[in-house]
């Protein structure tokens, strides 16, 4: 049976319907894919982004705060330096009113005379040897043989040991020394040192 003008234009119209909406439908379809690719990129390179940001500002805080231990280290040391140097100041005037004073120990013979023998007695203990050679002023010679009579019975009770002691009259410390003595062994190679400027120094380290 043929078909009518009529007919061959109704299917052509239908086949066109078909095809504009395929059409239609495939845009749609590409529009909603575009569209859903659009949001995933955007979300990945916001994500990016922020993650940069965050990554940005860590490193910065981290920046801000080792700054600032750097700055209180450096505050901390600068004040721990202060408090050094005043305690140095204040331990250099006190030995050097303590130095003044030691010349003033030896215009006292009671004191000097007692301080004597608390002095040579000591030098006995540390040497702990059977002879014993004391120098000592010139002008103490006198004060430093009455210290060693008195002590040389207490040492011998005091170690079960004789001992011999010696004056040195022929080399005597400095006269400008503030006072004490300095004791050796018998050949000289074992030496204490018991003058008031030694045990003020050994003070000094002790402080220090």
């Amino acid at each position: 049976m043929a078909l009518t003008d009529a007919d061959v234009q109704k299917q052509i119209k239908h086949m066109m319907a078909f095809i504009e909406q395929e059409a239609n439908e495939k845009v749609e379809e590409i529009d909603a894919k575009a569209e859903e690719e659009f949001n995933i990129e955007k979300g990945r390179l916001v994500q990016t982004h922020r993650v940069k940001i965050m990554q940005y500002y860590e490193k910065k805080e981290k920046q801000i705060d080792q700054h600032k231990k750097i700055q209180m280290s450096n505050l901390l040391n600068q004040a721990r330096l202060k408090v050094l140097k005043a305690r140095d100041d204040m331990i250099s005037d006190l030995l050097n009113e303590a130095r003044q004073r030691l010349a003033e120990i030896a215009k006292d013979p009671e004191s000097y005379s007692s301080l004597l023998v608390g002095l040579v007695l000591q030098g006995f203990y540390r040497l702990l040897e059977p002879k014993v050679t004391v120098r000592c002023r010139k002008q103490d010679v006198e004060m430093v043989q009455a210290a060693v009579t008195k002590n040389i019975p207490i040492y011998k009770e005091a170690v079960k040991s004789n001992i011999e002691v010696r004056i040195d009259l022929e080399r005597f410390l400095p006269s400008d020394i503030c006072g004490g003595v300095e004791m050796y062994n018998d050949n000289g190679k074992i030496k204490v040192s018991n003058t008031l400027e030694s045990r003020l120094e050994l003070m000094a380290h002790q402080v220090e």
